[in-house]
């Protein structure tokens, strides 16, 4: 009896996208018609070795035409992720499987011995085509462990608060973590130092990206400023640049919002930006008088035609001053973003949760349209009245 694990996911998996386990037995056993994969998987949370002994599924799988078991657990971890990147921005799960295999010979089940998997993560996030299945995550971004996308330019005012997720987290098969965050400005260095842990609610830290966030190591007057993961003095991933941009004249509208590695990008909408608050009515005709009473007479303030609102909605326009087309990729993961905040308050930092209702967008490059902006459409999640 010869059974093997012959693919397995990334060290840290994107919970949205598939988390791949391929089983295979090499003899002949295989052959028999009743013969079945099975996979026992553990997910938990905490201490690394923390799995417990008994599974929370039991998966089972015939051989496919190649006589390999294909188990894709993608859609049991990531239902286990259920907080908001708000919540908790270490929405980290821990993982193994448990394989063997069983065949019926008369009337009695055979079972094989065990091959238990390596311990995984799985993180709130997805991948993109055209990213292999399986592909570390450490390979998913020019700037990793910084936990964005990019763009490696981007703007910044002096009052701008927000911060940039950085994973920490060890794993098994990362020989490099970062230990510290260095900035790099137009009127001198500073760094913030981070550390690493295996508890899985200890593996992101959060970093200050806006000159006005607590924490944050430079003068507010610098020009520019980068910033870049560290181990030691080995500069790790790509830095992202940000320029002082002057106010216009136009309320900014700050958003943030949940990225394909469940943390937070942010963007200043602030050019022209409108907000909209519509509701639908409904009329309908009370009875009135005093029908109870001993004669039949109205009040004066009485109405035979009131309205209820079966619904408001309040909505909120923005617009994008001139970008780089590099900007592309992160506006589409806002598009798909199922958590977005408008910071209305960058003093108190007050959120208010949206929706985005933009559905369709062209695309711009910088080539064909030479200059670049977008106008979004969001609702916002919390209507006027306060009903639970």
């Amino acid at each position: 009896m010869s059974l093997s694990i012959t693919q397995t996911p990334a060290q840290v998996n994107l919970a949205q996208s598939p988390i791949i386990f391929t089983v295979s037995e090499s003899t002949s056993v295989i052959n028999s018609s009743s013969f079945q994969y099975y996979g026992d998987l553990y997910y938990w949370i905490g201490s690394p070795n923390s799995s417990g002994s008994v599974p929370q599924y039991t998966l089972v799988k015939y051989p496919n035409a190649s006589n390999v078991g294909i188990f894709d657990v993608s859609k049991i971890i990531n239902s286990a992720l259920t907080a908001s990147a708000q919540e908790n921005s270490s929405n980290v799960t821990y993982m193994a499987m448990d394989f063997y295999w069983q065949y019926l010979s008369g009337s009695t089940y055979v079972t094989s011995s065990h091959l238990k998997s390596l311990r995984y993560k799985g993180i709130d996030g997805y991948a993109t085509f055209q990213q292999p299945i399986g592909q570390e995550i450490t390979s998913k971004s020019l700037h990793w462990p910084l936990m964005t996308s990019g763009p490696v330019t981007q703007s910044f005012f002096e009052d701008n608060k927000g911060n940039l997720t950085v994973y920490t987290g060890y794993a098994e098969t990362f020989t490099v973590v970062p230990t510290k965050v260095v900035y790099s400005g137009s009127l001198g260095n500073g760094s913030i130092n981070v550390s690493g842990s295996l508890s899985s609610s200890q593996q992101t830290q959060y970093v200050p990206i806006g000159p006005a966030q607590s924490g944050f190591p430079l003068s507010t007057s610098s020009e520019f400023y980068t910033i870049q993961a560290y181990n030691g003095n080995l500069a790790l991933g790509k830095p992202i640049r940000f320029e002082y941009k002057c106010k216009q004249k136009y309320p900014n509208v700050r958003l943030k919002w949940k990225n394909a590695f469940g943390q937070f990008d942010w963007f200043n909408f602030d050019m022209v930006n409108r907000q909209s608050f519509t509701t639908t009515n409904r009329s309908y005709q009370p009875q009135i008088g005093s029908w109870e009473g001993p004669t039949l007479s109205y009040e004066n303030y009485d109405s035979s035609n009131l309205n209820y609102i079966v619904d408001s909605k309040e909505t909120i326009t923005v617009n994008t001053d001139w970008v780089s087309q590099d900007y592309n990729n992160i506006f589409k993961q806002l598009l798909v973003s199922e958590e977005i905040y408008w910071i209305s308050d960058e003093a108190t930092n007050t959120l208010e949760p949206i929706t985005i209702s933009t559905n369709t967008i062209e695309f711009k490059t910088g080539v064909v349209n030479k200059l670049i902006q977008y106008q979004f459409d969001f609702n916002r999640g919390q209507g006027f009245k306060l009903i639970l």
